[in-house]
């Protein structure tokens, strides 16, 4: 890597607002709490979403929407255009 070109690496912690859950890794981002963990200083950011709270991640969000509804719901409020044709 060249000298001087590329962004300082930190150690950081990522902490999920909603659950409290922790992720502690490298990053180039900075923040002005910062936290030991095992001797290491960690800039502390905060997060409003992340796996632990996602739907997607915690099994909430892979469900079917009500299609039979909302395709009744389409073909009910464009079928006058089926029969124009």
């Amino acid at each position: 890597m060249k000298d001087g070109i590329h962004p300082e690496y930190n150690h950081v912690v990522f902490v999920d607002v909603s659950t409290q859950d922790e992720i502690v890794t490298r990053s180039t981002l900075k923040s002005e709490e910062t936290r030991d963990i095992d001797g290491v200083p960690h800039f502390v950011i905060k997060c409003d979403i992340t796996s632990f709270s996602h739907p997607i991640f915690t099994g909430g969000g892979a469900r079917l929407v009500d299609t039979e509804g909302r395709i009744e719901r389409f073909k009910k409020k464009y079928a006058k255009f089926d029969k124009q044709a």
